[in-house]
Order: C-alpha cells, then sequence, then structure tokens
C-alpha cells in the first residue's frame, strides 16, 4: 500500500516530514485534506486534531509531526538522521521542541497579520515588532546552538536541521532573515542547496499565489485558524488579546476537537 501525507505545503510541521521522507528517498503521495474550517470530516478518522501533517502508511494513520518523524525513522533507518550518540539525540530534539513550541508561534503570529489580516495600523505593528524582537532573540540562541559545525546535527545534514529549516525559512518569508555574514545565513543558504529542502520549498511556493484570498475565506467562515497552546500564548503574551477575543466572537478561531 502507498504512503500517503497528509499535508498542507506552508506548515513547517509539514515541511519537516517531507524533508526527511525526501532525505529517505521514500515515495509518498500527498493530500490536502478537508480540515481547516474545524467541522468534522473524514479526515477526523486519521488525526482527530484536524491538523496536519498526518501519515497514513500501509493503513497506519500516525499524527503529529514528531511522532511521525521517529516512525520515519525507525522504519526507514538508512540514511539515518538522527545523531548517534543519547546526548546528541536529546540534543536535536530540544532544538526541535523549542522551535515547534516557541518559534512557530512567532511566524504564525505574523501571518495572522500580514495574510489573514486580523489586525491593522497600530495594534499590527505592535505585534510585528514583538515579532521581529523575539526573531532575533531565537536566532541568538540558534547560533549557540550551532556553535562551530556546518550542521545542527553537527558534521552532517540531520534531524537537526530539519527541525530548523522550515521555521528559519518562515522568517525569511515574513521578512525577517538571518543577518548576512552570521553563521546561521550560511547554514540557511548550506542547507537550501539540499535537493530536499528545494523540493519542499517549491512545493509551498507555488501556494503563494492564493494568499491573496485568506481574508476572505477567514470571513466566510470557510477556514478557521487553530489556537493550540504555544499559539494562543504568543498572541495574548505579544499583546493581541484583542485578536483572540475578536477571532472567537466571529467563530475563525478554532481550538482541538473534543475526542470520542
Amino acid at each position: 500500500m502507498a504512503t500517503k501525507l497528509y499535508e498542507h505545503p506552508f506548515s513547517p510541521y509539514v515541511q519537516k516530514v517531507k524533508i526527511a521522507l525526501y532525505e529517505k528517498n521514500v515515495a509518498f503521495e500527498v493530500e490536502v485534506p478537508d480540515a481547516f474550517s474545524g467541522a468534522p470530516t473524514q479526515f477526523g478518522k486519521t488525526n482527530p486534531r484536524l491538523e496536519v501533517p498526518a501519515l497514513v502508511d500501509d493503513g497506519f494513520a500516525i499524527f503529529d509531526s514528531t511522532i511521525i518523524l521517529d516512525y520515519v525513522e525507525e522504519k526507514w533507518p538508512a540514511p539515518a538522521l538522527l545523531p548517534s550518540t543519547p546526548r546528541e539525540r536529546a540534543r536535536v530534539r530540544m532544538i526541535e521542541d523549542v522551535c515547534d513550541t516557541y518559534y512557530e508561534a512567532i511566524n504564525w503570529g505574523l501571518m495572522e497579520v500580514r495574510a489573514w489580516k486580523r489586525v491593522t495600523g497600530d495594534a499590527a505593528k505592535q505585534l510585528e515588532a514583538k515579532a521581529s524582537e523575539q526573531t532575533a532573540g531565537v536566532f541568538a540562541w540558534l547560533e549557540r546552538e550551532l556553535g562551530e559545525a556546518n550542521y545542527f546535527n553537527g558534521a552532517s545534514f540531520g534531524y537537526g536541521d530539519l527541525s530548523v529549516y522550515p521555521h528559519v525559512r518562515g522568517s525569511i518569508v515574513w521578512g525577517n532573515p538571518p543577518k548576512a555574514g552570521t553563521p546561521l545565513a550560511a547554514w540557511t543558504a548550506r542547507v537550501e542547496e539540499r535537493p530536499s529542502v528545494r523540493k519542499t520549498i517549491e512545493a509551498a511556493q507555488q501556494f503563494a499565489g492564493s494568499m491573496d484570498i485568506l481574508p476572505q475565506m477567514l470571513e466566510s467562515g470557510a477556514f478557521a485558524r487553530q489556537y493550540r497552546d504555544h499559539r494562543l500564548e504568543w498572541m495574548i503574551r505579544s499583546g493581541g488579546v484583542d485578536v483572540v477575543l475578536a477571532g472567537l466572537k466571529k467563530k475563525t478561531i478554532r481550538f482541538s476537537s473534543e475526542v470520542s
């Protein structure tokens, strides 16, 4: 049976899974599911969270990008993407966790402001300025983690790198790239030479033209953005509590679905 990845090309969680599958030369199909309005759909049987990614392999459905990456590493062990020692494996997994639960929310918040246009004027500028400040902090932390190595995994590309890159790419898209001449900028250029990364970027770019219609989709009710945990925290912590209240009133914000 085929391996299918339920995705949206913009999702950094999807992107890290795609990079891993490409690196391991795993053949897979992709499908954008009917999941983003928050209404019950057949996709809920694959992922009760109604979010991407989800991987179906030989009929077995897996959700959550970290769990998917663990499955991919165990089922297709060569080439290995995790480092060889327990200490280094823990280190790259901690990098992944910070990127997934802190960094992701910064770029996600910028998309709320700039693409979905939930807020304008001075309030938008405040959120954008906060995001730029936070991104600079993340870059400083990432450069300390990178150190003198060519890759977050050490001597070669791996789990740490595919966990970081989608979020750095998001910063580039939203106008906060690593500064030229920095180790992080050099790392970014190095990683973007990889076919797995290039294919993943190209898939996202093909969807870029659809961003102009996002505000209308939000107003129509066709799309409700999921404000899970770190995203809700970011918006409130960064000064966007009114955005949350307005979204709840308009029902353009959703949380995780009840499991039954």
